[in-house]
């Protein structure tokens, strides 16, 4: 089995940056895609970037290109969320994600992964 966990999250005034990270234990994640998602209060979860296995490919929403930045480190088991002039919309819980299929590429279906963390709160004041 797979655990992450997430961490980085707090608050953040509008235009700040907040870098998260998510560990993974129990089972090597090196070989799996990653995603981040996340989910405000009262709306469903969204997509928000993924990573290919080896880190080659990236992938993100068209709410969060050119400020957020998905990265990993094979060696150390951790995939990072580099979110940069963030606004208040950004205001969700994140979650990291892993697909749980060998050498996959970039996946933004939510229904692919197959382990999830517990999420790090993230709040933008105006």
């Amino acid at each position: 089995q797979v655990q992450l966990a997430e961490s980085g999250g707090g608050l953040v005034q509008a235009g700040g940056s907040l870098r998260l990270s998510c560990a993974a234990s129990g089972r090597t994640v090196s070989r799996y895609a990653m995603g981040w998602f996340r989910q405000a209060p009262g709306k469903e979860r969204e997509f928000v970037a993924s990573i290919s296995w080896s880190g080659v490919s990236t992938y993100y929403a068209d709410s969060v290109k050119g400020r957020f930045t998905i990265s990993r480190d094979n060696t150390k088991e951790l995939v990072y969320l580099q979110m940069n002039d963030l606004k208040p919309e950004d205001t969700a819980v994140y979650y990291c994600a892993a697909d749980g299929v060998p050498w996959g590429t970039v996946v933004a279906d939510s229904g692919k992964y197959d382990y999830w963390g517990q999420g790090t709160q993230v709040t933008v004041s105006s």
